[in-house]
């Protein structure tokens, strides 16, 4: 089984886990979730299309809604806590700060600065799109971003992502037309969020000084 296949078709190696481990999926969840958002080096592991699949799951009454989404929003908020504090950790010693000719004063104001201001909304977004999801957390601890301001958007974002997609899978993901149509409901799952992502960062590139 590779990735893309789990990822594809999360929906059945899921509902085969659950048949034959019980309640030992819990675990697994909690693990997935947590290295997705809390090691920056994993940000291939599925991410909406999971808490989608698992909040249907709970709609048909193969595992607990509250406890599922309980455990997977401790899951989001430690994984971002632990990436925030490997970026705060490693970031000054990998930049080596003044002593070092990778390190630029300036360009690290100018992101303490952004993430002082509009950090927030960052580490809310991120939650939604692939990738930046993984490394907003990172970027904000080598930026040295306010703890207790990084730790408020965290719950904050953590509950939108985890509460809000579980609960959708949970009341949409058994209908017929869904069922059906899931791996294209995956596929935009994981596009659009990048789309938007890449003509952002497009438009912002040829946006006039």
């Amino acid at each position: 089984m590779t990735l893309i296949d789990f990822i594809l078709h999360v929906d059945k190696h899921l509902e085969v886990f659950v048949q034959t481990y019980g309640a030992w999926v819990y675990a697994l969840l909690f693990l997935i979730i947590f290295v997705e958002t809390g090691v920056v080096v994993m940000p291939f592991l599925p991410g909406d299309s999971l808490l989608f699949v698992v909040g249907a799951m709970c709609g048909v009454g193969l595992m607990s809604y509250p406890l599922t989404v309980g455990l997977l929003l401790a899951a989001a908020i430690l994984g971002n806590q632990s990436n925030y504090m490997i970026g705060r950790y490693f970031g000054p010693k990998v930049f080596g700060w003044e002593d070092s000719r990778w390190f630029n004063k300036k360009a690290f104001n100018q992101a303490h600065a952004f993430y002082e201001k509009y950090g927030g909304i960052t580490i809310v977004a991120a939650r939604f799109m692939p990738f930046l999801r993984t490394f907003a957390p990172f970027v904000a601890g080598v930026a040295q971003m306010t703890r207790s301001k990084f730790t408020f958007y965290d719950v904050l974002g953590g509950t939108l992502w985890v509460g809000g997609i579980i609960t959708v899978g949970y009341f949409f993901g058994n209908l017929p037309w869904v069922k059906e149509n899931l791996d294209k409901i995956i596929w935009a799952m994981i596009l659009v969020p990048g789309l938007f992502v890449l003509v952002g960062a497009w438009r912002a590139r040829h946006k006039p000084a």
